[in-house]
C-alpha cells in the first residue's frame, strides 16, 4: 500500500482529487492540517521552493509544522512574521519563510535568500504572491476555508 493510502485509512485526511500534477485535499482540523503537511514532506525533495497561498489564519503554518514533523523536527515550529524566516535542522533543512511584512521581492534578497537555496534544504514561503515573478516555485499550496464548515480547509497541492 502507498503512503498516500495510509493517511487515507488511517482517517489523517481525506483526498478530494488527485492527478499528477495535483492534489486536492480536505481538511477538518489543525490536526489534519498538519498531517497533509507531514504526508508532502516525504514527497517533496531537497532543492524545491514551495509557494503558500491563503488569507490569514488559513492554516500555512500548520501545515508548515506538520511538514517540520514529517522531516523529524521534535522542537516548536512558529511563523516566522517577524523574523523572516526561521530555519529548522532537520534532513534536509528546512527554511520557513514569511513576505507578509517584506513589502519588494528585493528585500528577501536582501537577506540572502539565494544563499539559502544553495544550502540544500527546502525553502517554504508563506504570502509568496509578494516574490511573485522574482522566485521560481517548484511547487504551490492553496489553502482556503471550506465553505460549510469554517474550520475545515481545502488545500489544493501543485507542480509550479
Amino acid at each position: 500500500m502507498n503512503k498516500l493510502n495510509e493517511y487515507i485509512n488511517s482517517g489523517k485526511f481525506s483526498v478530494l482529487e488527485k492527478s499528477d500534477t495535483l492534489t486536492k485535499f480536505l481538511c477538518r482540523s489543525e490536526t489534519q492540517t498538519e498531517n497533509v503537511g507531514e504526508f508532502f514532506a516525504n514527497e517533496t525533495p531537497p532543492g524545491a521552493v514551495v509557494a503558500f497561498r491563503g488569507g490569514m489564519g488559513a492554516g500555512k503554518t500548520a501545515f508548515v509544522r506538520g511538514f517540520a514533523r514529517g522531516l523529524g523536527e521534535k522542537g516548536r515550529v512558529t511563523s516566522p512574521t517577524y523574523t523572516i524566516v526561521n530555519e529548522y535542522l532537520t534532513t534536509p533543512p528546512l527554511f520557513h519563510f514569511d513576505l507578509y511584512r517584506l513589502e519588494s521581492a528585493d528585500e528577501l534578497f536582501e537577506i540572502g535568500f539565494d544563499d539559502y537555496l544553495t544550502r540544500g534544504g527546502i525553502c517554504m514561503i508563506e504570502w509568496s504572491e509578494n516574490a511573485d515573478g522574482e522566485v521560481s516555485f517548484s511547487h504551490r499550496i492553496d489553502i482556503q476555508r471550506a465553505e460549510d464548515d469554517e474550520n475545515a480547509r481545502i488545500i489544493t497541492i501543485s507542480r509550479a
